[in-house]
């Protein structure tokens, strides 16, 4: 899944606007003198972080298991056979596996019509074993996405993005159902590197339905003080400069430079772009949304890619999984 609006131009057209001229040059010089040399962020590791979460996770899945003798239930949806949605699909497999899950899997060929895929979701949200129901996207341009995920029942939408469970995101004194994985890992990363949120500037690039508008929610619910950077803003580096807290989710390469960041601001770096590079094997390697090597001499932490923020989107899939489970075991 792509991190920007298809309905918003591309975050790279942000490059050509002006970004202050010479005075904001100097400005920038005065305020990275205050940078110690050879200062260098500490890493959040995601990976690590993922793991704790599992484990967890699986502990909680055994108690419920020996008090109640079941455990939750994530059934995955896939239509057509992509490499990378198999992979990925064998990886949340895998990991539903080692936390004690029960998968429940319908593969399905590429010629599936949208009448099949709804029966197939319906399925599952009848059936008591099945807390937590995947679609796994992209899907065949015959399959209508939208009308798929909208036949998820709220109470089995794992990946959060139901109508109903955004909104009550936005609302002050409601709580969602499930949130989307990838923004509450964002802010789950924060609050287990002791990163405070609370009174902090907080600004997120990107304004995606999948990552950015949530994370956005989710900084605000924490009572940050929330700026969303996007296409149009103008002078974004001026509003990145302010931050205490940076959620950088516009899927372009390494646009959030050294120079936009604040001394002392912590990076969550959501993007997974793949770049040129002759010295690898695979002829390319994967940065993220931020120049890793100029934003680790100014961030006081930042989070890595890959192994930062992706580990730690399945882990909150499989939390929210095992949160319904409870929800309807354990009542």
């Amino acid at each position: 899944r792509k991190h920007l609006d298809r309905t918003t131009p591309p975050l790279r057209d942000l490059k050509s606007i002006d970004m202050g001229g010479r005075n904001s040059k100097n400005k920038q010089q005065e305020e990275f003198s205050d940078v110690k040399p050879g200062h260098e962020a500490a890493i959040i590791d995601g990976k690590a972080i993922a793991a704790t979460i599992r484990g967890e996770i699986k502990t909680e899945i055994d108690e419920m298991k020996e008090k109640y003798g079941k455990a939750p239930g994530l059934a995955v949806i896939i239509v057509g056979e992509r490499k990378d949605s198999q992979t990925y699909v064998r990886m949340k497999r895998k990991m539903c596996a080692e936390c004690g899950i029960v998968s429940f899997d319908n593969d399905m060929p590429e010629a599936s019509t949208q009448e099949e895929v709804l029966k197939a979701v319906r399925d599952f949200n009848s059936n008591p074993e099945v807390h937590g129901i995947l679609v796994q996207l992209p899907m065949p341009k015959h399959i209508d996405e939208a009308a798929v995920l909208a036949e998820i029942s709220i109470e089995k939408d794992v990946d959060g993005f139901h109508p109903l469970n955004i909104g009550r995101l936005c609302m002050k004194g409601r709580e969602p159902l499930f949130v989307p994985c990838t923004p509450k890992g964002c802010i789950e990363l924060l609050k287990r590197s002791g990163v405070e949120i609370s009174g902090k500037n907080a600004v997120v690039v990107g304004r995606s339905n999948i990552v950015g508008m949530p994370a956005a929610m989710l900084l605000n619910k924490a009572d940050a003080t929330t700026t969303i950077v996007h296409s149009r803003t103008p002078n974004p580096e001026a509003v990145v400069k302010t931050a205490d807290i940076i959620i950088a989710c516009c899927g372009q390469a390494q646009m959030v430079k050294k120079e936009w960041i604040k001394p002392g601001a912590v990076i969550i770096d959501v993007g997974t772009n793949a770049v040129d590079d002759a010295t690898k094997k695979a002829g390319y390697r994967l940065v993220g949304d931020c120049d890793f090597d100029g934003a680790k001499q100014v961030a006081s932490q930042i989070t890595p890619v890959p192994g930062g923020v992706g580990p730690m989107t399945i882990a909150m899939l499989l939390r929210n999984c095992t949160d319904s489970g409870k929800r309807s075991i354990c009542k």
